[in-house]
């Protein structure tokens, strides 16, 4: 498999020049970092603390459900029944490419603790892929209109240091791409084992609404705070 940890390129946004937190944004399939960089503005986010939004572009790879053309994704999706026939390996590669960004992060002097993953339907899968298993604890894990992906690892993978992790999962009510009752089950099976989820529904497609985007603004407030 091609490295990707040192190739992939990301979309920088700062509300201050000394930025002391970190969102790490995933778009969805065939999107790129460009979708989600709009709605910073619209936050209304406080002067303080100072945040660095970093939108990355996943890699090019064939798509099976889209007639193996190649765009961005995180990893494969094989069949309209999402969440059979799995593509274990591109998402555990992808795994690695989220670690290698929270890794320069790090390295740019921001702790883990300051840092969120943030997602977008494949974006929300490979933050939940990545933040429950992750050795050191984040900031928060905002889940958009996604689910769970190797949801029968979970239990035997997960990392204790992001038990406590808040988790903001919200999703469409007439979402026709990932069915609601999916995201449900993930919330579900998150909150069996004992993660501290969020969960909100808005009236509306596979998409992103006003009403939502306060209630982002308002997690990122008050779990940054803690910080």
């Amino acid at each position: 498999m091609t490295d990707f940890t040192t190739q992939l390129e990301s979309i920088e946004l700062e509300t201050g020049k000394e930025p002391t937190h970190v969102v790490i944004w995933l778009h969805g399939l065939g999107a790129d970092g460009n979708d989600f960089a709009p709605i910073v503005p619209e936050l209304g986010l406080a002067a303080s603390p100072q945040i660095r939004f970093v939108f990355p572009h996943a890699p090019v790879i064939p798509v099976t459900i889209n007639q193996g053309m190649q765009m961005r994704a995180w990893y494969d999706i094989k069949d309209s029944s999402i969440g059979r026939r799995e593509d274990e390996a591109g998402i555990r590669q992808s795994e690695q490419i989220i670690r290698a960004l929270i890794a320069r992060e790090n390295a740019r002097g921001i702790p883990t603790g300051n840092i969120m993953l943030a997602g977008f339907s494949q974006g929300c899968a490979m933050t939940l892929q990545t933040g429950l298993r992750l050795e050191e604890k984040l900031a928060g894990l905002l889940c958009l209109s996604g689910y769970l992906p190797l949801a029968e690892t979970v239990e035997a993978e997960r990392h204790q240091a992001n038990q406590t992790t808040p988790i903001f999962m919200a999703h469409g009510t007439q979402d026709a791409v990932i069915d609601i009752e999916r995201a449900k089950a993930s919330c579900t099976q998150l909150q069996q084992l004992g993660y501290n989820v969020e969960w909100k529904t808005y009236g509306m497609p596979h998409s992103v609404c006003l009403e939502e985007i306060r209630d982002i603004a308002q997690f990122f407030a008050r779990h940054f705070a803690q910080t």
